[in-house]
């Protein structure tokens, strides 16, 4: 349905290309598809704070973990209960040089992937394209997946993403491969 309104607003000259351009999603099981049949043709990027990582686990498949947003442990939401994120201000050239080490370039495939898909890898995807980066896409409900709404597991995230997916993780993160400021 949003294809087709945006379809309708292209033909009417309502919207320009950079207005309707939008991240799109891609699964788990097709991002490792395409990891691994052209894996340096390609850019995964895990987008979760390195301590998130830390406790939920990580995948190798990854080529970086790079972080979107970072948690600044000074400032709490008292309503919220939770710590204030700041996107990284490095987040684009850092992408830039993870390009560049793999010899790709702004117009070369980027996967982001965050805890659940919505809160960061979508807004990394759109954030890049925004930027000049014109091939973005992000893991559908991200590494952890959905909450389950019922039952006696309610609120536990057992539902989709890269972990319930079957697809390869681990509790422990690579070294090689984790951000470091």
């Amino acid at each position: 349905m949003k294809s087709l309104l945006v379809m309708l607003l292209f033909s009417f000259g309502l919207v320009t290309t950079a207005q309707a351009e939008e991240a799109l999603s891609v699964t788990p099981q097709e991002t490792l598809d395409m990891v691994q049949e052209q894996g340096d043709q390609v850019l995964f990027i895990d987008v979760r704070d390195p301590v998130e990582i830390m406790f939920i686990g990580f995948t190798d498949a990854v080529d970086l973990n790079i972080p979107f947003q970072m948690v600044d442990r000074t400032r709490f939401n008292e309503d919220k209960a939770v710590f204030a994120m700041d996107i990284n201000e490095n987040f684009v050239a850092e992408v830039d040089a993870a390009l560049a080490e793999k010899g790709l370039d702004r117009d070369s495939l980027i996967i982001t992937m965050c805890r659940s898909g919505s809160a960061r890898g979508k807004p990394s995807a759109d954030y890049l394209l925004e930027r000049g980066f014109t091939n973005v896409k992000y893991v559908d409900h991200g590494f952890q997946g959905d909450s389950l709404k019922e039952g006696p597991q309610k609120g536990m995230r057992l539902k989709n993403g890269w972990q319930n997916s079957g697809m390869p993780w681990s509790t422990k993160a690579n070294p090689e491969k984790i951000y470091r400021p």
